[in-house]
């Protein structure tokens, strides 16, 4: 995960959208509101891009050499297996590479921790989630949660989100990790994250995930 896509989004989180000007990270024109990504594989970084720049990578899933158009959906999911996947602190996202091959991060004050999941681990724990064969390599994750302020709960979350979305969840977390648990503050971002999600999900299963 690239630092400067990590520190824009922190610079963003922190002064507001409409306080930090964007421009296109391929014609440099100016960016105003909600715009779309690019992920640039080479250096595993993500480029702002604007309408027109967006319109060439958008019918071509493959991407055009190195950069991939992050795609704008967001599904809650059910039947993931989260235990069999070892989540560390009870938050972390997967993405799918190219090559198949399975990488986890999860989200610390030092910015995200990476590591391989081992190919039959993630078939199993996944294979009661069809939505997860849809899932486009390298700029979407699945992404877990199974904690509450801080602390483990029943019912967890299971998402399908767009690879700036975990981006964005890093950035909360490491802007406002305090001390050895992260604080309250940090819970409650990462609270009102997964609240966000819900709000502008395209697909919400009828699951209770109420708290208990």
């Amino acid at each position: 995960m690239s630092t400067g896509a990590l520190e824009r989004a922190i610079r963003r989180a922190s002064a507001g959208d409409a306080a930090v000007p964007e421009r296109c990270g391929l014609c440099d024109a100016p960016i105003g509101g909600a715009h779309a990504h690019l992920l640039d594989e080479r250096d595993d970084d993500l480029l702002c891009a604007c309408r027109a720049c967006a319109l060439l990578f958008e019918r071509e899933a493959a991407g055009r050499g190195h950069y991939r158009l992050v795609p704008d959906r967001r599904i809650r999911l059910a039947g993931v297996r989260t235990a069999d996947l070892g989540v560390p602190v009870g938050l972390a996202f997967f993405t799918v590479r190219p090559d198949g091959t399975v990488v986890a991060r999860y989200p610390s004050p030092m910015g995200a921790t990476e590591w391989s999941v081992d190919p039959a681990v993630w078939t199993a724990a996944t294979a009661g989630c069809a939505e997860l064969g849809s899932m486009r390599p390298a700029v979407e994750a699945l992404l877990v949660s199974t904690v509450r302020n801080g602390r483990v709960r029943n019912a967890d979350e299971q998402w399908l989100v767009p690879i700036d979305d975990c981006y964005r969840l890093v950035a909360v977390i490491k802007r406002s990790w305090t001390g050895l648990s992260g604080g309250r503050r940090v819970w409650d971002g990462v609270q009102a994250f997964f609240t966000g999600l819900a709000e502008h999900s395209d697909v919400t299963d009828e699951t209770d995930r109420s708290e208990e």
